[in-house]
């Protein structure tokens, strides 16, 4: 099979999106979704990459469709990349810490489980530990239950950002978004409601997503 090479990150994530939608859904995501789901601006962002991934032969768009996209070339498995010959300047020794939700919050779980070594290029920016995430609130991110995702430690992060939150003795991961006088959690999978802060609640950043693998199922 053949693989999609010279793509950037974000490309690579939506390349994925795309592929998994059509599997779980029969149709892509639209332009637009696509833009909400990588926290573009518009669809000029959109439009920007996908036009990158049909240079780079993964992907072919139907004119005048607006959902006209056909994977030609699907990505590199995540599952491809958890196994690395022997350790050396690229190679990341992560502990897998315990589990975070992308669903409703739930119990931390955190507890050393293993070490895994994998390709630093896999990630940014570079991750301190790994998480093993649980639900499908963030499938539209392209986080799938059962998912390994890299954590930046950080006590900060941007509107828009993907983080992993504390809410109480709980964690989640979800999509950050601050306004004037709110802090909100927000889910990428319309199934699930956004997760509104309480002023009386413990609330902290933990970390910034920055990557994932998925490991054989």
């Amino acid at each position: 099979m053949n693989t999609v090479t010279s793509l950037s990150q974000t490309q690579t994530d939506i390349l994925e999106l795309i592929a998994r939608r059509i599997e779980a859904e029969g149709v892509p995501p639209s332009q637009a979704e696509i833009a909400r789901a990588f926290g573009f601006k518009g669809v000029r962002g959109a439009q920007y990459h996908l036009e990158a991934l049909e240079a780079a032969g993964a992907i072919e768009r139907v004119p005048g469709r607006a959902r006209g996209i056909r994977v030609l070339r699907p990505p590199v498995p995540a599952q491809a990349e958890m196994s690395l010959p022997a350790e050396g300047e690229n190679a990341l020794r992560l502990p897998v810490l315990g589990r975070v939700a992308a669903g409703t919050p739930i119990g931390a779980d955190i507890g050393s489980d293993n070490v895994v070594l994998l390709d630093r290029s896999l990630f940014f920016p570079s991750p301190d530990y790994l998480l093993k995430v649980k639900g499908d609130s963030m499938r539209d991110d392209g986080i799938f239950d059962g998912d390994l995702i890299g954590v930046h430690r950080t006590p900060t992060a941007r509107s828009g950002e993907i983080v992993v939150a504390r809410i109480d003795d709980e964690i989640t991961v979800k999509r950050l978004k601050i306004a004037k006088d709110s802090i909100r959690l927000l889910p990428r999978n319309p199934d699930y409601a956004p997760i509104e802060v309480r002023p009386d609640q413990d609330f902290a950043i933990e970390g910034l997503y920055c990557g994932l693998v998925r490991p054989s199922r």
